[in-house]
């Protein structure tokens, strides 16, 4: 391959716009960390229950379920950039307030749940925006290889957050961690400002459109076929915080530093698999027979570790393959429809990857309490090698 092949794969980053909104992504992303972790430690010590535990994650991930297809149509009605800017600063006013709310010794539960609850609504619409955006930062002709690209943030703040996260909690406490949080939004709003509204692409609206002619449907074969594999995989394969501490903790008896390691090295992974998600050319639905067979043949050589050791060694190839799958399935579903279409589009992926969470947590703890980690792991990797096959066939070449 040329050199110069291999540097479009970061193109988008030549785009002054476009680094910013990486940079207030990875910030936002690692500030997460720290309230997770927090939040995580404070309901445990308080009511040394792990079903209250779990209510923070419902809190947290319900509104997404509720609310991320209404989000959507906002997103195609409303710039992203406007609610973006409204959903930093509220983030930061409600994480705010989460940091008082761990300030007694005895923090009110109910109150966190709330709060969790109010955050959660405003992160569906915050996500959905942050994804529709992108079309406007760099345009069509950089979309799929950007889109691909942003899934690094995540992976990015997922290998360092922890770490992060751990210390200043052991030194600073709960409530400087909800502070640093709360303080990573107004650095997201402060990104989001700096990208000024006359350097962004218009998306065409509806009105725009030519009135001649049948507008094609919404829901094409294509899309539909996505969105199928988008739930599934999220359902079976992706609940990867459960699956993997399960299996390092509880089936080779890991300690924390373990546990650690396996985040890091997946994470590290899925930088990876991201960036080569992001070199392809042309991305398509089609695409997803790759990326769906990769995270399936993965997740097996997971689950088929002997040891603790060997399972560290092929971490960073599980890591990998769900950074190639995310990145190939968040651009092929913006690419896939037109302009104007983003906002929903987006909604209905962000509803299949966070909506699932809850569920996807309760069956696969109930697989890791009658099997062990290594068969939800296992399930993970039929599914991705069920979902390749779907696509093959739902879209093979007439």
């Amino acid at each position: 391959m040329s050199r110069a092949p291999r540097l479009r794969v970061f193109e988008p980053f030549g785009n002054g716009r476009f680094s910013l909104y990486f940079s207030g992504q990875v910030i936002s992303n690692t500030g997460t960390w720290f309230q997770n972790l927090a939040l995580s430690l404070v309901v445990l010590e308080a009511t040394g229950s792990a079903q209250a535990l779990s209510g923070v994650t419902i809190a947290q991930f319900l509104p997404l379920l509720v609310l991320s297809v209404p989000a959507g149509r906002l997103a195609d009605r409303v710039r992203p950039r406007t609610i973006l800017l409204i959903t930093s600063l509220a983030s930061a006013l409600v994480v705010a307030g989460l940091a008082f709310a761990t300030l007694t010794p005895e923090p009110s539960i109910v109150a966190i749940y709330a709060l969790v609850a109010v955050l959660g609504t405003v992160h569906a619409f915050e996500r959905v925006a942050a994804q529709a955006i992108i079309f406007e930062i760099v345009g069509p002709d950089s979309l799929g290889r950007a889109v691909s690209l942003s899934t690094i943030a995540l992976a990015s703040a997922r290998s360092i957050g922890p770490g992060l996260a751990g210390i200043a909690f052991q030194g600073l406490g709960a409530t400087a961690c909800m502070l640093i949080n709360s303080a990573s939004f107004l650095l997201v709003f402060a990104s989001i400002v700096a990208i000024r509204p006359a350097q962004l692409f218009p998306r065409p609206r509806r009105a725009e459109r030519p009135v001649g002619g049948i507008r094609p449907s919404f829901f094409t074969r294509e899309l539909v076929t996505l969105l199928v594999v988008n739930v599934v995989v999220a359902l079976l394969a992706l609940n990867l915080m459960l699956v993997l501490t399960s299996t390092v903790s509880l089936t080779f008896a890991g300690d924390a530093m373990a546990v650690g390691a396996t985040h890091t090295l997946n994470a590290l992974g899925a930088i990876v698999g991201g960036v080569l998600a992001a070199g392809r050319d042309r991305v398509t639905v089609r695409s997803l027979i790759v990326a769906c067979g990769g995270l399936g043949a993965a997740l097996l050589l997971n689950a088929a570790a002997p040891t603790l050791a060997i399972l560290l060694a092929v971490g960073p190839l599980l890591g990998l393959g769900v950074g190639y799958y995310q990145g190939i399935l968040n651009a092929a579903a913006q690419v896939s429809v037109a302009p104007d279409q983003i906002g929903r589009t987006m909604s209905l992926v962000t509803l299949g990857n966070y909506g699932m969470v809850p569920f996807g947590a309760l069956l696969m703890g109930w697989v890791i309490d009658a099997q062990g980690g290594r068969a939800a792991l296992a399930i993970g990797g039929l599914a991705g090698l069920a979902c390749a096959v779907f696509v093959a066939v739902r879209l093979r070449r007439r």
